[in-house]
């Protein structure tokens, strides 16, 4: 059913934008004059900052057959080895956020962010749909249209889906696993005096998942050959989800009173997130020779079902100065953010020999104010000084300072934090915390880079960094939060290199992570990405394409185990995820305002292994299940542009 409706949407917005194909507006000499030149991107932070650069629609082919790149953060992700599922960085990340926040951010990836939606400007309505479709169920739908009502004033919405299959453990070929759908819908206006904008979207999201804990082993000796049965294998949850609702709304007002040169601005957001996590069939089995609860610690509240749900709300109002000339820029403004969470629980409560359901909840409000600025100073694209601060009054920080000279980099950054929501408190039907206790975190972290070219064939990106974090908050081997009294320590290094031979390309992407002094962050210490293709013309121009073959692979490591009850990666310390390549085939083509792709996903499977896991189990103290990657799979894309 689910294939059928993408199908029948997606058909019918063919044949409706086809119907506009047709229709093109077109010149003497008929040639059309709608096109990416006539269609253009702007950001919000751009204009923020003074930048005007209009910049056109991304027509590219490249990457377009790219799992990475099918989502809204391209980075590496460690997830539950199907798309749409729970993910966490593959690579360790310098955290910006400071205050309150909920911490629940496994779905992440997948959601439009209201701080980065880009704009249009176009002379002609611009629409195009994106769908992918890959032969195990994995599916990716995006359809937008756009257009200016007048010369100032531009508007558009989007619709995008993404779903996928079960692997593991089903009876029905179409079982679902992930049901994501989101929608943005945004509008810029800029005033004729051209001395106002105005920016405002609204983002939303619903992600379904189902939740099957994993592979369940046969026994504590994991020989790894017994995870991949794939549709025949025991898992360890049979009727547990997670559901995740998500609403955001934003709007800037710019007002130049100055010029460039002084700016007033004023941004607004509203978010809810909630959270809720079911489980209708809590079972016990025998573990370590006594009956007791399978994959889950415990039960706290009743034993005969789980219904946990967070409701987490905020607002946040901004109000700042800002200005920029040839030489400069600069920003100043204090920040207002109330939030409020509520936790629920289901129980049941045993009135004149009748069980009855209730729920137990918790509350707590806060409210917080920040103070921030930046300053940077610059010579043309050569040379930039960069400061830049934000400050909770009495608590948090986050201060960075950084220079450029041509190509190189250099930044020092130190960021203090309150530990998230979830770290603090939990209120479930199977874990419960109070850490009142923790302190703050302090990341300092100084990083060098160089981006340029070598010659007119080479382009090289280089990176390295050295990270300390005092009082560190992670999730043990129990999946519940500890706080750390000794520091981590991460040396970083990472290394993009593009060499072409004329149609030939190679690019490649390394990363180098050292954890010896960090035991508590699980990253691969390698992670490998090599791309070899053949780019250009073929049929007398009429067709641009690639054709090449891609491999991934990270080095050995204790990756991360994850507890769908509090949506946390969380510590384990039984196996080894091993050195496997995931190697992809793939043919892309460009035919004018036509993108496809052909893939051919890990096609080396069960070439010399039966199979890798990408986010292993625990096998004590309690057990908990394994997510194999997934076999090799046929899959197709297209994205098809309109410009009128």
């Amino acid at each position: 059913m689910k294939i059928k409706l993408i199908t029948g949407i997606l058909l019918i917005l063919c044949l409706l934008a086809g119907r506009g194909a047709f229709a093109q507006i077109i010149d003497d000499t008929t040639k059309v004059i709608y096109s990416p030149r006539t269609t253009l991107q702007l950001f919000e932070k751009d204009v923020l900052e003074g930048i005007l650069i209009r910049q056109r629609v991304d027509t590219s082919i490249n990457n377009i057959q790219n799992e990475r790149y099918w989502y809204n953060d391209t980075a590496y992700y460690q997830h539950l080895g199907n798309i749409g599922t729970a993910a966490q960085p593959l690579l360790f990340r310098m955290p910006i956020k400071i205050g309150v926040r909920l911490g629940k951010n496994v779905f992440d990836r997948y959601a439009y962010d209201p701080d980065r939606i880009n704009y249009y400007d176009t002379r002609s309505p611009y629409s195009h749909l994106y769908y992918v479709q890959g032969q195990r169920g994995e599916q990716v739908f995006e359809g937008i249209y756009t257009r200016n009502i007048n010369e100032r004033w531009n508007a558009g919405i989007a619709y995008q889906i993404l779903s996928a299959n079960k692997q593991i453990g089903y009876t029905n070929r179409r079982a679902g696993l992930i049901d994501n759908q989101a929608v943005k819908a945004f509008t810029h206006y800029a005033s004729k005096n051209k001395r106002y904008d105005l920016f405002f979207n609204y983002t939303f999201m619903k992600h379904e998942q189902i939740e099957f804990g994993g592979v369940r082993p046969l026994s504590t000796d994991v020989i790894p050959d017994d995870l991949f049965g794939y549709e025949t294998e025991e898992v360890f949850l049979n009727q547990a989800g997670t559901e995740e609702s998500r609403n955001n709304l934003h709007l800037t007002n710019i007002f130049k009173l100055a010029g460039e040169n002084l700016k007033l601005y004023h941004t607004l957001d509203w978010h809810r997130q909630v959270d809720e996590y079911e489980d209708g069939a809590l079972t016990t089995g025998v573990v370590d020779g006594e009956e007791r609860l399978v994959f889950y610690p415990d039960t706290i509240f009743t034993s005969r079902r789980t219904s946990d749900q967070t409701n987490y709300r905020q607002l946040q109002n901004i109000f700042g100065v800002t200005g920029n000339s040839k030489i400069s820029f600069y920003k100043a403004y204090a920040k207002y953010r109330r939030a409020n969470i509520d936790y629920s629980v289901l129980d049941f409560m045993l009135s004149d020999t009748v069980s009855q359901e209730v729920r137990r909840s918790e509350s707590a409000t806060f409210n917080q104010l920040f103070v921030g600025g930046q300053l940077r100073l610059f010579y043309e694209n050569k040379a930039e000084i960069m400061v830049d601060g934000e400050f909770q009054v009495s608590t948090d920080y986050h201060v960075k300072a950084q220079g450029k000279l041509g190509g190189l980099r250099v930044s020092q950054e130190r960021l203090l934090r309150s530990p998230s929501l979830v770290e603090e408190f939990m209120l479930s039907n199977h874990f419960t915390w109070d850490n009142d206790n923790f302190n703050n975190s302090v990341f300092d972290r100084t990083e060098v880079a160089y981006a340029g070219k070598l010659g007119d064939r080479q382009f090289v990106k280089l990176s390295g960094s050295f990270t300390n974090i005092k009082r560190y908050v992670y999730f043990d081997t129990l999946a519940v939060p500890q706080q750390l009294n000794r520091n981590q320590r991460i040396l970083g290094a990472q290394l993009a290199h593009h060499i072409r031979f004329g149609p030939i390309h190679f690019e490649n992407f390394v990363a180098y992570t050292n954890t010896d002094e960090a035991d508590k962050i699980r990253v691969p210490e390698w992670l490998f990405d090599s791309k070899l293709y053949f780019q250009g013309f073929l049929f007398k121009k009429a067709l641009y394409g690639q054709f090449g073959v891609q491999a991934q692979m990270p080095t050995e490591y204790f990756a991360d185990a994850y507890m769908p009850v509090t949506q946390q990666f969380y510590l384990q310390n039984d196996f080894l995820i091993g050195s496997y390549p995931v190697i992809d085939v793939f043919i892309n083509a460009d035919i004018k305002t036509f993108n496809v792709f052909l893939k051919m996903s890990h096609v080396n499977d069960e070439l010399w292994e039966q199979g890798y896991i990408v986010t292993p189990g625990s096998l004590s103290p309690q057990p908990n299940g394994f997510y194999p990657g997934m076999r090799r799979s046929f899959v197709f894309g297209i994205k098809w542009m309109f410009f009128d």
